[in-house]
């Protein structure tokens, strides 16, 4: 298979999971509960943070030692940098979390369904990018069976926990009014900028090679933003539970045993 058709079917999979878990809205009425909520967000964010070291910054690291560079330096670096980058689009873009009613970034008068799509979709941006440069990764490597195996672990591992958070979309947006339809389909559509990112930094990232580290550490330094500034927050809402903790816990695990026994 080309590599292309590689990040094509990596990128379109974690897209498909989070249609998957946003078609839920047609069997079940009642938006998830607060302690489902918790295990899916909780869930992710255990999922993100294992993929954002062992999937990204030891690449990196690896990456750059293997350039002959420092390899910390340029783990570092990009990590801050995709740090900023998300908290400049926190900042820049309206949006709104589904727990709370306090609309962050820009002043808008967009409606509030619009708001929770937009926070959704913020957070997957870096997914995206994340699978598209794993499979950048491999193509660099002349098709390195170990790099693909790696990545192909990063897009199960993502595409796992995008399906309940595609049906903790969907199912409030049918609670905030919107029809069985729309619920689905704005739920579905959050997880487009995965596939365009990930094919996005796949072809920009044949072209500046030698950045290779630096974007890998950019990826894992964005998801950790999202985990910290929302999905574990969000996590711990409300009435103290341990759930939201096991769960970040389950999620790290089937992350970290995904890449070690396919990596």
């Amino acid at each position: 298979m080309s590599d292309l058709l590689w990040v094509l079917s990596g990128t379109g999979f974690i897209f498909l999971m989070t249609c998957w878990g946003s078609s839920m809205v047609i069997f079940f009425r009642k938006a998830a509960s607060g302690k489902a909520r918790k295990i899916f967000l909780g869930f992710a964010a255990g999922v993100m943070i294992a993929a954002s070291v062992w999937s990204l910054l030891i690449p990196s690291i690896e990456e750059a030692q293997g350039q002959g560079e420092i390899g910390w330096l340029p783990a570092a670096g990009g990590f801050v940098l995709g740090v900023l980058f998300l908290f400049g689009l926190d900042k820049m873009i309206p949006h709104l979390h589904q727990l709370s009613n306090v609309q962050e970034g820009p002043s808008s008068s967009a409606k509030r369904t619009t708001l929770l799509v937009s926070a959704v979709t913020l957070h997957n941006i870096p997914e995206g990018m994340a699978v598209g440069l794993s499979f950048a990764l491999m193509a660099q490597h002349g098709g390195d069976p170990a790099l693909l195996a790696a990545a192909v672990a990063l897009a199960l591992g993502i595409g796992i926990q995008n399906f309940p958070e595609g049906a903790a979309i969907s199912l409030p947006l049918r609670q905030e009014g919107a029809s069985v339809a729309k619920a689905f389909l704005l739920g579905c559509m959050s997880g487009a900028v995965e596939p365009l990112f990930g094919v996005a930094t796949f072809l920009l990232a044949g072209f500046i090679a030698p950045f290779m580290p630096w974007l890998l550490a950019f990826a894992a330094g964005a998801m950790m933003y999202v985990v910290v500034e929302e999905l574990i927050p969000e996590a711990h809402l409300g009435e103290h539970s341990n759930v939201g903790t096991l769960s970040v816990m389950a999620g790290f695990l089937v992350m970290m045993v995904l890449d070690v026994a396919l990596g």
